[in-house]
């Protein structure tokens, strides 16, 4: 007698942990740039170049690639850029061994700050939080029928799960170009660019999906025209394609992730031979995971009129997916400068981050606090400081509406700025609007009784002569005919067919005759 088995693809969380890095270093302006006389604003990336997995630790290499926009006034483009690297090699612990696992490493720019030390050097100081999870892909193994005799009676029991289809990474590249309206003057050199994503969907196929987006560039940049040295441009690329996914159909849920891996940016000239144009190039790292929610039918018990069975109970786990939800929220709050800071002329740019601070469970969903952090590029009135830069915070809180959640269930929330937009109120004051998008996907674990093995052994034959050949039976509170027929050796069948019940519905004090199926010889 064999278990008939099916294999449940499940996905479950290994381990975690982070670490924060402090990072800070000097750094001096080459030869061929002016002096520093004002720090406008700065930016930063993680790059991770090599994650090592050994007894129980994580080993990631990587580095923080910076780019400062300052200005001078010692020539007539009066800003400059400063660029760099700050490598770093660190160990994270981990609670298991994850040398045959690949984890997964996120970076967060928690804070970059760059400081004058004097006109010829500065200090760029970061807070980077590394992110590492683990997760396993194994097969539940649940029996789902039984290989015996023809008198073997199985009841089973449906249950609602959530079977991982597809796990991996994958990449997905995009070439552009940029060419400058005839407003704008020739590129010199690049200073400064800001490269995004927004508003990107997915679409499942059979053995593929489609994704679309947009890619949001702001570039700063000098040119040659002596009126306007420093000049600015900003657009939006739409981008869509395929991608290869074998196995996944249109009717499955989707859960993936895209973080720009790496972006290059090169000038190159137009027909007529002027630096216009901008070759964009972009890779997105792509995090799949493709979901199918599943109702196998479980052996929930099996017995034999002609034999002992024994039927072996463990405890298995299931995910249930319980919602997927893509909720966007709009924000929208004013914004004071400083007043020691130049005031408001015109804005160039204006990029946001979502950070959130807190999350809680309730009733009826999830309370996400956090907030915007608005990194926000202008001209200003000060001649001698021309362009400057904003910082401002926006706080906000949403209730995620979900149901069905509960206070143990898994959440993973993914948050986005889908759109961004400031504008200037007055010289000092400017209203931003945003609508953020707020990724959300929610899981149960489920712990169900299954049977991994069945003990057969010989009837007791002492019982069995004990019982009489008819029997008159009164339905109990609880009783159901599978339990009734178990008990007496006989089936779910014979009892409905001699009892001449229309189905399998009984009801307590009902009178039920039973008939003894087993033959003992004498």
């Amino acid at each position: 007698m064999e278990l008939i088995k099916k294999n449940i693809h499940m996905n479950k969380l290994r381990c975690k942990s982070n670490l924060q890095l402090i990072l800070d270093d000097d750094f001096n302006v080459s030869d061929s740039k002016p002096d520093i006389d004002y720090v406008i604003t700065s930016q930063g990336e993680v790059r991770i170049n090599e994650i090592r997995a050994m007894n129980g630790k994580l080993m990631v290499k990587g580095a923080l690639a910076f780019n400062v926009l300052y200005l001078s006034e010692q020539e007539p483009k009066p800003v400059h850029n400063l660029s760099g690297e700050i490598p770093f090699d660190e160990v994270i612990n981990m609670d298991v061994n994850c040398s045959d696992d690949e984890p997964i490493v996120r970076w967060e720019l928690e804070d970059l700050s760059a400081g004058l030390i004097n006109s010829r050097k500065l200090s760029v100081k970061a807070i980077v939080g590394l992110y590492v999870t683990v997760e396993d892909l194994y097969d539940e193994e649940t029996a789902v029928g039984v290989e015996g005799p023809e008198d073997v009676q199985c009841i089973h029991k449906k249950i609602e799960v959530t079977n991982v289809v597809i796990n991996k990474k994958d990449t997905f590249r995009i070439k552009d170009e940029i060419v400058l309206p005839a407003n704008k003057g020739n590129i010199s050199s690049l200073l400064f660019s800001d490269i995004s994503l927004s508003n990107v969907e997915v679409r499942l196929m059979d053995d593929k999906f489609s994704v679309k987006g947009e890619i949001p560039v702001f570039i700063l940049y000098t040119s040659n025209d002596e009126e306007n040295p420093i000049e600015y441009y900003e657009t939006e690329l739409p981008f869509s394609g395929t991608v290869d996914c074998n196995g996944c159909t249109e009717d499955m849920i989707e859960d993936i992730s895209f973080n720009i891996l790496s972006k290059n940016l090169e000038i190159k000239p137009d027909v007529d031979g002027e630096e216009r144009v901008l070759d964009l190039e972009i890779i997105l790292e792509m995090g799949i995971k493709v979901y199918d929610v599943d109702e196998p039918e479980i052996l929930y018990d099996a017995y034999c009129t002609t034999k002992e069975l024994k039927p072996v109970i463990r405890n298995a786990s299931y995910e249930n997916l319980v919602i997927k939800n893509n909720s966007k929220y709009r924000i929208a709050d004013r914004v004071r400068i400083e007043s020691d800071q130049p005031k408001l002329l015109q804005i160039c740019h204006a990029k946001g981050d979502i950070k959130l601070d807190e999350i809680t469970i309730e009733s009826n969903g999830l309370l996400v606090d956090g907030v915007i952090e608005l990194d926000i590029l202008y001209i200003s009135e000060d001649d001698h400081r021309p362009l400057n830069s904003l910082r401002a915070v926006i706080p906000f809180s949403q209730l995620i509406e979900l149901k069905g959640m509960k206070p143990d269930s898994n959440y993973e929330i993914k948050p986005s700025i889908d759109q961004l937009s400031v504008m200037m109120l007055d010289s000092e004051e400017i209203e931003a609007k945003a609508t953020i998008n707020l990724n959300t996907i929610v899981f149960d674990l489920i712990t169900e009784p299954i049977i991994s093995d069945i003990e057969v052994s010989e009837l007791d034959m002492n019982k069995i002569r004990s019982m009489p050949g008819i029997i008159g039976y009164v339905v109990k509170k609880g009783d159901s005919l599978w339990n009734i027929a178990k008990s007496y050796y006989t089936t779910v069948n014979d009892l409905i067919a001699i009892n001449n019940l229309e189905d399998d519905k009984i009801r307590e004090g009902e009178k039920l005759i039973i008939l003894k199926k087993v033959e003992v010889a004498r």
